[in-house]
């Protein structure tokens, strides 16, 4: 229970949140606030935030440079350090009832590869100087956090220059072998297109876009893994078939084969990843569906035959890649989520609905 006025209210909630292990702070006008905890928002016991409340609230942690992109726009992302409290990624938009905002806490120690659950042929592939890594899935599912532990492996295990991308800048990445540069979209460049254009001028080794929107974004991606820069990057798709699907549709269909050819030679891996449910509901444990492109793979993405790679993938386990079903299965069978949650987020939902009824009629 949060009392009284405060003297930084953004501060309190978010201190709040913290506490309550929380991953998001919804602040919306003719609410009271929000934190979402392993998944399920749950509402604070507190006032509903009036409109004057809301404007009162983007004082306290918006600058002025954010608040004017916020009245032109409507909308702005940035990111915000509370003090003793750590960074967060904030969204304030306009909405049908005034004002709201969504701050994501961003953890202040980049974990492992391992920490994370991920499977040890994501980290391995990382080590490799060259070629496009995607890491795909829906909206909250630590496709940043995953990227930043990849970059944060690359940056202690070799020497070269490494750039990323945001939207805000989330990770502070420290040098540690390597030379890190850091970029803002709306602060350092206008877009992710002019950043990445002027990315591949700055001799990198690395290249990190935290998002590749659209088409010129991801051609220009692609150009810089065809000659030889390694770029990681995240797309909101779900698994590694409609991954490569979406980035073959997003283009003219007569560029297509182009783009087909380019996508076999460049890519290196997709990391497809999903947060799922634990059976005790104290938490959410990462599943994720792993492409490497060996020379099958490489041979049906020139092919166009993309349905094709959901059995490459069940095939090529000793090379490190797996679909999302095997992890989700494995997690069930050790009863670490249920057999609900593996069927409400499996690609072929039909070999769970056995197990659902077991567990029904246990």
């Amino acid at each position: 229970m949060i009392h009284g006025a405060v003297l930084n209210r953004i501060n309190s909630f978010l201190e709040l949140a913290i506490q309550q292990r929380g991953s998001d702070l919804h602040l919306i006008s003719g609410e009271p606030p929000r934190i979402r905890i392993h998944g399920a928002l749950h509402a604070v016991r507190f006032r509903s935030l009036s409109v004057e409340d809301m404007q009162n609230i983007l004082v306290e942690f918006m600058t002025g440079e954010q608040r004017q992109k916020f009245e032109e726009h409507l909308a702005v992302d940035f990111a915000y350090e509370a003090p003793g409290l750590g960074r967060f990624r904030a969204h304030v938009y306009r909405h049908h009832r005034g004002i709201g905002a969504a701050l994501r806490a961003i953890p202040a120690q980049i974990p492992g590869i391992e920490e994370l659950g991920l499977p040890p042929s994501v980290k391995s592939m990382v080590g490799y100087r060259k070629g496009l890594t995607l890491v795909t899935g829906p909206t909250g599912a630590g496709k940043s956090t995953t990227l930043a532990s990849m970059i944060d492996r690359i940056n202690a295990g070799s020497k070269g220059h490494i750039i990323t991308i945001e939207d805000p800048i989330e990770f502070i990445h420290t040098f540690k072998q390597c030379v890190v540069s850091q970029r803002e979209i709306g602060v350092h460049a206008p877009s992710f297109a002019d950043a990445l254009r002027s990315a591949v001028r700055e001799d990198p080794d690395v290249i990190m876009v935290g998002e590749l929107r659209d088409l010129e974004s991801i051609s220009l991606a692609l150009t810089a893994a065809e000659t030889g820069i390694q770029v990681l990057g995240t797309l909101h798709t779900k698994g590694a078939v409609g991954t490569v699907t979406r980035i073959v549709n997003v283009f003219p269909e007569k560029r297509q084969e182009m783009v087909r050819n380019m996508l076999s030679d460049g890519l290196r891996m997709i990391v497809s990843q999903q947060l799922v449910r634990t059976a005790d509901n104290a938490g959410r444990v990462v599943v994720a569906e792993v492409l490497i492109n060996t020379s099958a793979v490489a041979s049906i993405i020139r092919s166009g035959q993309t349905h094709k790679l959901a059995t490459v993938m069940q095939s090529g386990r000793k090379v490190g890649m797996q679909t999302l079903d095997a992890p989700l299965k494995e997690l069930m069978l050790k009863k670490i989520i249920t057999a609900e949650e593996a069927h409400e987020h499996a690609s072929d939902r039909a070999q769970f609905e056995r197990y659902i009824l077991r567990e029904e009629a246990a």
